[in-house]
């Protein structure tokens, strides 16, 4: 357990779980509504704030939340508008967020700073991100508790839940708003790249178990605090990217549950027919 001895370590666990637990709360939210995708596009164009926030001098994840959330609002805006091709918001988006952010870094000196954001850098978290990415996850916990029941039925039918009284207009506003800022933090720790991924993952592991709306969330928190845990000591020991180190332990873990339960349907009906 020497692992515990540096606080940078400290550090990257403390933020490593809390976003292990606010990502997948987002995530089953993103699965239901068909936009698996909105990880990507807000993640990319995180990278144009991170630019632009080293640019200016000040804190690159500030200019990431800023950007997240411009984005987010804009995916919002013109899914409403095109309601029947409301995938088509995303790349639209995201087109946007990767031609500036590919702009900006131009003008950016230290391109060190910048390329950690692309994989990246738990291990390399100050306190005030670590205070910051606290403080968000509480904010996100607390509002998906508060809107729990409200998320679940914009998620299955928005149709369905305005015609309920559910004011779909203000939910969606408020889970745009965390998706952003969530999007944004976690980018700075797992990396832009592979925020998607970690959104997803671990929600497509809990779905194989979970039997309700409640478990599969649950279930979700779970496996990603379980890959998040496993991949830091695993990069530590092995001098891996721990961004990247966690996402792969996820998709395997994917792999072996989908090849694990392919192999038990098999055996049942073997034994059915016997």
């Amino acid at each position: 357990m020497a692992i515990f001895e540096y606080d940078f370590m400290r550090r990257a666990f403390i933020v490593g779980i809390l976003l292990a637990i606010i990502i997948p709360c987002i995530g089953i939210i993103v699965v239901l509504k068909r936009l698996s995708m909105i990880g990507d596009a807000l993640s990319h164009t995180s990278l144009a704030g991170v630019a632009a926030g080293l640019i200016m001098g000040i804190n690159p994840i500030l200019g990431a939340i800023a950007a997240c959330i411009a984005a987010a609002l804009g995916i919002e805006a013109i899914r409403k508008r095109i309601p029947k091709y409301s995938e088509m918001s995303i790349a639209i988006i995201m087109s946007a967020g990767v031609g500036l952010a590919g702009v900006l870094s131009g003008f950016v000196k230290n391109a060190a700073n910048f390329n950690s954001f692309l994989f990246g850098s738990i291990v390399a978290i100050s306190d005030f991100e670590m205070i910051l990415v606290a403080c968000i996850s509480c904010a996100v916990i607390l509002a998906f508790i508060l809107l729990y029941k409200e998320l679940f039925y914009i998620a299955l039918d928005e149709r369905s839940a305005r015609l309920a009284g559910i004011p779909v207009k203000t939910v969606n506003f408020i889970f745009t708003i965390l998706t952003a800022v969530t999007v944004s933090v976690a980018a700075r720790t797992v990396g832009a790249l592979i925020i998607s991924s970690l959104m997803v993952v671990p929600v497509a592991c809990a779905m194989e178990f979970g039997k309700s709306y409640k478990q599969t969330v649950l279930y979700s928190i779970c496996f990603a605090v379980f890959f998040t845990v496993v991949g830091l000591f695993l990069a530590y020991y092995a001098r891996l990217k721990p961004g990247g180190t966690i996402v792969l332990i996820g998709v395997f873990c994917l792999v072996l549950i989908l090849f694990a339960k392919k192999i038990m349907a098999k055996i049942l009906l073997t034994m059915n027919k016997l």
